[in-house]
């Protein structure tokens, strides 16, 4: 029977506290995109990451240490897409260069290097897991053209295998930006998602674990780095008493507005990521005698849950792509996992590297499906999801 109330697969949660941010932006008439929210967003996030409580009235830029010793400056901006492209541009990527990045994620991923006048060089999924295969990486390094950066995507919130990875992008000489818009929120051993790359960047679009309707945050270590990447998020107008401009800029800033719902957002994260971890065990629990598994936790990942993906095995009764077709039936909505870069018509004529004889991103793409995982979920209506999966697989 199709259920009367659509289950959506990650819808926004507000706390409430989102207005009493907005109503002060209104008050002030900080509704451009400057002011005060956006400062605090910048400097809130930062000490989120190194684990600090932020202190009130400093500018984000003053950065705070991890206990790892790696110091956090934000730049809040329009979207994860813009963050992308203007860290790509920080790095000095542009017409002729290569990029290595992941195969199977957003296009969001991509689209600003091909921005950049760059080529995008996808890199095969891990047969344990949805992230950047080292043993691909090490591979095309060694048949490609060196590349001016890395793009690693923390997919469905699930930290990549950094202890391998970064070691071959360093012995490179090349710099990593780590592409945490999933992230928000996820460690690998004990250190943030967003800080494993000489940039990082976030989304706070409407489906993420936090959302500011649409926007996204770069974060560095480098504070130089972060105010020149907000300075070409403000149209590169120079400190002049008219307007002048040397360099090309873009209208990349996130409005106060945005910033002061992420504020209020962003007070929730420990208990969105705690209320998604339960939301997994349950699915794993109920789904124990299946021919389905969901993606593994690798040892030392603490993820952020942003999604459970399923992934079906070879003997389910159904493909993914029924699966998720008779849920929609039941008004319930799942999504196959992220159809692999290199399988986009807009992007077929780029290169790809995989390490074995066949890609682990179209079989995950072919056997994967993502469940409704948002953190207002309720535990009735993911009963109904589990009693309708379980029907169908049993």
């Amino acid at each position: 029977m199709r259920l009367e109330k659509r289950i959506f697969l990650s819808p926004p949660d507000l706390t409430g506290k989102e207005i009493d941010f907005l109503r002060e932006a209104l008050d002030t008439n900080w509704v451009a995109p400057a002011g005060p929210h956006i400062a605090a967003f910048e400097l809130e996030l930062c000490s989120t990451l190194c684990g600090y409580a932020a202190p009130c009235g400093y500018a984000a830029s003053c950065g705070y240490a991890a206990p790892c010793g790696v110091a956090a400056h934000a730049c809040a901006l329009s979207s994860g897409t813009a963050a992308l492209h203007l860290t790509l541009l920080e790095l000095g990527v542009g017409d002729g260069d290569t990029v290595f990045v992941s195969d199977l994620t957003f296009a969001g991923s991509v689209n600003p290097i091909l921005y950049c006048g760059a080529t995008p060089v996808f890199i095969d999924a891990a047969p344990d897991g949805c992230n950047m295969d080292p043993a691909a990486l090490e591979r095309a390094f060694a048949t490609q053209p060196r590349p001016k950066a890395v793009v690693i995507v923390d997919l469905y919130g699930i930290p990549a295998d950094y202890d391998r990875l970064l070691p071959l992008c360093a012995s490179h000489g090349v710099p990593v930006i780590e592409d945490a818009a999933e992230a928000l929120g996820a460690t690998y051993k004990g250190k943030s998602c967003g800080l494993f790359g000489a940039f990082g960047v976030f989304s706070f679009n409407g489906n993420k674990i936090i959302t500011t309707s649409g926007g996204g945050m770069a974060v560095a270590a480098d504070a130089d780095a972060i105010r020149h990447i907000n300075f070409r998020a403000n149209q590169a107008k120079e400190p002049a008493p008219y307007y002048l401009h040397k360099e090309l800029g873009y209208n990349y800033r996130m409005s106060n507005l945005l910033a002061g719902v992420g504020r209020a957002q962003l007070a929730s994260l420990p208990d969105k990521i705690a209320r998604r971890k339960a939301i997994y065990e349950r699915y794993r629990a109920a789904f124990a005698d299946l021919p389905l598994t969901l993606l593994p936790i690798p040892a030392g990942c603490a993820p952020n849950y942003w999604l459970s993906v399923a992934v079906l095995s070879p003997e389910a009764p159904l493909s993914a792509a029924a699966l998720t077709e008779q849920l929609e039936g039941d008004n319930i909505e799942a999504r196959r996992i992220w159809n692999p870069m290199h399988r986009q018509p807009v992007f077929a004529d780029y290169p790809r590297i995989i390490a074995g004889r066949a890609s682990n991103a179209d079989e995950l793409f072919e056997n994967g499906i993502c469940l409704p995982s948002g953190s207002s979920l309720t535990e009735e209506e993911q009963g109904e999801i589990i009693s309708r999966v379980c029907d169908r697989l049993s």
